[in-house]
């Protein structure tokens, strides 16, 4: 720990520190709130330091001052936070400073305390309450030019303001045609620009599937049909394999923009699991379904922006994320345990028969994939909710977000963001939990792994 001591008060010391600051790099700068020694103001001071100001918000839900700091250092843990610069430190009460130490020693987190001592007892005096909150490690530094030496350069490159809108090229609408017919039928309805953007997303449906059935479900060695030459009947999936097609099609739609987009998609992955001898039925009418890709948001970076900023705490950051990634009612996502989310948290896997059929054979689980951009808010939610007293991995993850109407209502007016499942709720199971596949023993047909360009074709 670094305490760099600014006798002068010098502006160009408050500026550099100011811009030595980029939460985006693992730096930040807290300046902490005057005419108040609260822990917990200390605690909403980082958090805006790292981007999270929802408390601004006059009806914004509070956190108090335990939850707050288990939110500092999970936000810290989760985006990799290293270096942090605090002001106006010749300020800080015995307790601030204890509760700097305690996230100091739990994160590994650089710490570099200014503070304005101009005479030596009041630099005394700081020093004895540094040692009394435990930080005896603290090397000294004076002088301005030392002190804007050892605040570092400037941060480059740093960005400015939310990241710019979203946006996607639409798809128009598409056939209402099973899989062995969809793509002829795209072909002749729509032209040469429509098509080659439907069937980009037909190809990559098509691609994943080839390849993931090739490393995932490695085809079984043939097998002898009946004795009076029939084929043999079509196998079903296990319940591992059923659990990994689930998180397949999931992992394939979650970050698409459109339901038109999810269903070219899911076409080509039918049509690259046949290629591979391998049936994929899913429900002939996607567009009335929920899940992913159909009543999802993708995690854009301005929507995420949006979340960490105006949802400081973890498990109501994640839970609104997770509200939005997944598709599903909210009933199915307050069954989210702890031990769901996988050790990577690129996984939730929802136990809803085992919770509901208490005693009976376990089902397949609702498999969800997480995105990139999601997956520091689920690992700062594990973390805060392991870090809560009296918690075990079986126990809720998304407690006391929306398991109650006031609760959900409050969520959502914080976020301010729309959530198709909501404003447009499904009833039924989400519809990649509803497919099912079957091994088809017959040879597989000489099919490429890359499709032929039908636009060329035309006259």
């Amino acid at each position: 720990m670094r305490l760099l001591l600014d006798g002068d008060d010098d502006h160009a010391v408050h500026r550099a520190a100011y811009q030595r600051a980029d939460p985006a790099r693992g730096r930040i700068t807290v300046d902490p709130t005057p005419h108040t020694t609260s822990p917990a103001y200390l605690a909403l001071d980082v958090l805006r330091a790292m981007g999270r100001d929802g408390f601004s918000r006059p009806e914004a839900e509070r956190m108090s001052t335990d939850p707050a700091w288990r939110a500092v250092t999970c936000w810290t843990l989760a985006t990799d936070v290293h270096e942090a610069i605090v002001l106006r430190a010749h300020r800080l009460t015995l307790e601030r400073l204890r509760r700097l130490a305690v996230w100091r020693a739990d994160t590994g987190i650089r710490l570099t305390l200014i503070a304005h001592a101009p005479e030596p007892a009041d630099e005394q005096h700081l020093q004895t309450r540094l040692h009394d909150a435990g930080l005896t490690d603290a090397q000294g530094v004076r002088g301005a030019d030392d002190v804007l030496e050892a605040i570092g350069p400037p941060a480059t490159g740093r960005r400015h303001g939310p990241p710019p809108g979203d946006h996607a090229h639409p798809l128009p609408t598409l056939p209402r045609s099973g899989m062995a017919a969809f793509r002829a039928d795209c072909w002749r309805r729509q032209n040469d620009v429509h098509f080659t953007h439907t069937d980009g997303q037909y190809r990559a449906g098509y691609a994943a599937a080839r390849t993931w059935l090739a490393r995932t479900v490695p085809s079984p060695p043939p097998t002898a049909g009946p004795a009076d030459g029939r084929t043999a009947e079509p196998t079903a999936f296990t319940l591992q394999e059923t659990e990994a097609v689930r998180l397949f099609l999931a992992r394939l739609t979650v970050s698409s923009p459109s339901p038109q987009h999810t269903v070219a998609r899911v076409r080509g992955a039918q049509a690259g699991f046949l290629s591979r001898s391998v049936l994929l039925d899913v429900p002939d009418d996607l567009t009335d379904c929920a899940g992913p890709g159909l009543t999802t948001v993708p995690l854009t970076p301005r929507v995420l922006h949006t979340i960490t900023w105006r949802l400081p705490n973890p498990l109501r950051a994640a839970a609104l994320a997770s509200m939005l990634f997944t598709g599903t009612s909210r009933d199915l996502l307050s069954m989210t345990q702890i031990e769901s989310v996988d050790h990577h948290h690129a996984t939730v896997a929802i136990d809803r028969d085992s919770r509901i059929n208490i005693g009976q054979a376990p089902g397949p689980r609702h498999m969800y994939a997480v995105p990139p951009r999601a997956r520091p808010l689920l690992r700062a939610a594990v973390e805060f909710r392991r870090r809560s007293p009296r918690t075990a991995d079986h126990h809720g993850l998304f407690a006391n977000c929306f398991g109650t109407t006031p609760r959900l209502e409050a969520l959502v007016a914080d976020a301010g963001l729309a959530i198709p499942t909501l404003v447009h709720p499904h009833p039924g199971d989400d519809w990649h939990t509803t497919a099912r596949c079957w091994r088809l023993h017959t040879p597989a047909p000489p099919t490429p792994d890359v499709l032929p360009r039908l636009v060329e074709l035309r006259p």
